[in-house]
Parts: structure tokens; C-alpha cells; sequence
């Protein structure tokens, strides 16, 4: 059996849990920023503190493997709004991220934002053909994991190989000590993992022909932002009623 027929053969309700599971995992809401903004912080302290086991831990955290997979889903079925809703909730990302960084430098010690800067970071700043190679295949794992339910026990390891927070963490760290070169290794090392991903994700999606789920995707998209809509009634409900009782 050829490898794009092994692709194709993956059963149509895996592939429909697969496409629902990643649009609702990118959903960009309270509990995906929340998050978000924790595993960069943890990134920035342990980068700050040159530890490399805090960074490997705080990647783990991160959700942002998910709108980056939602990007190359919706590539290669053409998908206009869940392209521009993954751009848009990476973009959001990059920007919560990156302040939280920020943020983070601050709060950990005047003293190492305006001191040398240690290995740990530096590692962060010198991109390669090799991690856009790490990329790739970084991409081909998670895109065949999310339709392999049988192999999520794997995504841990996939997301330490490509390591998307740490770079963004370092761009912060950067922002805070004021180091152009730090911003600009930390930026494209960054750009070049979500761009070998991406290539990756839709390649391989395209090979298991998910181009007819985009019904899935649409209707589950909706479902979403009817979930995120009645989540935002209820907290307004919530802080009426306390104002009320404050008042």
C-alpha cells in the first residue's frame, strides 16, 4: 500500500473528530489565553533563571499547537474563516505572549533584564535549516496524531521538539533588556517553526483528503462561538448580580 493511499484510508469519523477536536482546542477564549499567558511566563522565569527543565516544562503548557494545526487544516480545505480565524487567534497569541514576556522580565529581577545574557536565551536566537527541518517534521506528527487518537500519548514530545514559546519568550525577554539582535533571532526562529508546521500540517491533511469536512468545520466553529457568547452572558449575569449586592 502506497503512503497516500495509507492517508486516505483513515476512517471518516476519525477525521470528523479530528477536525472538531482542533477547532475547539483553538477556540480563543478565556481558558486557551489563560493558559497561554502561564506557560510563557513560566518559559520567561525559567529562561531568565537559565534553566532548561522550567522551559521544557512550560512548553507543555502551551495550547498555541492548536490554532498553528487549525491554520494548515483549514489551508488545505480552503476554508476562508477558519484561515482567518487562525491567523487571527495567533496573531492575538504572539501579542498576549509577548507582553506576558515582558511582563515576566520585569517582574523577575531588574538586575538580569540589564545583565549578560545566558546561554539558555541565546540558544533561542540562532535559527537553522535544521529547526525548520525539526519544524516539518514536527508538523507531520501532530497533523497524523490529531486523526490517531490511539497516539495523543506522542503530542507531549512534539511539543518540546518544536518549541514555540520559548522563542517567544525570548523576543520578550528581548523587548525588556532592549536587544535588537535578541528580538530579531528570537522572531524568525519563531516564524520558521509556525512556517514548517503549517507547510507540514497541510500537506499531510491534504493527503487524507479532509477537503469535504469543511461542513464540520463550519458548524463546529459555530458551536463555538455560541458556547464563547453564553460563557460571556453568564459572567456578565455574575458580575451584575455582585454589583448589585455591593451596591
Amino acid at each position: 500500500m502506497s503512503l497516500i493511499s495509507r492517508f486516505q484510508a483513515i476512517d471518516e469519523k476519525e477525521k470528523t473528530r479530528a477536525v472538531r477536536q482542533l477547532i475547539e482546542s483553538s477556540t480563543p477564549d478565556f481558558d486557551y489565553f489563560f493558559m497561554l499567558i502561564l506557560s510563557v511566563l513560566m518559559a520567561t522565569f525559567g529562561l531568565l533563571a537559565g534553566s532548561e527543565s522550567i522551559v521544557i516544562g512550560a512548553m507543555l503548557l502551551a495550547p498555541l499547537l492548536a490554532p498553528i494545526m487549525g491554520l494548515s487544516l483549514g489551508t488545505s480545505m480552503s476554508h476562508h474563516p477558519l484561515i482567518v480565524r487562525s491567523l487571527s487567534t495567533i496573531g492575538y497569541s504572539i501579542a498576549f505572549a509577548v507582553g506576558a514576556a515582558i511582563l515576566g522580565s520585569f517582574l523577575f529581577s531588574v538586575g538580569n533584564i540589564s545583565g549578560e545574557v545566558n546561554e539558555v536565551i541565546l540558544s533561542r536566537t540562532q535559527p537553522s535549516l535544521l529547526y525548520f527541518l525539526v519544524a516539518v517534521i514536527s508538523g507531520l506528527a501532530v497533523a497524523y496524531t490529531t486523526v490517531r487518537p490511539n497516539l495523543s500519548s506522542t503530542l507531549p514530545g512534539v511539543a518540546v521538539a518544536v518549541a514555540l514559546i520559548p522563542p517567544l519568550a525570548v523576543l520578550g525577554v528581548g523587548v525588556a533588556m532592549f536587544e535588537p539582535s535578541i528580538i530579531a533571532g528570537a522572531s524568525v526562529m519563531f516564524f520558521i517553526n509556525v512556517i514548517g508546521m503549517v507547510f507540514a500540517g497541510m500537506v499531510t491533511y491534504s493527503l487524507m483528503d479532509v477537503h469535504h469536512k469543511r461542513f464540520i468545520a463550519e458548524s463546529t466553529i459555530r458551536k463555538e462561538e455560541e458556547r464563547v457568547e453564553a460563557e460571556e452572558e453568564k459572567i456578565k449575569q455574575i458580575e451584575e448580580e455582585t454589583a448589585k449586592e455591593l451596591g
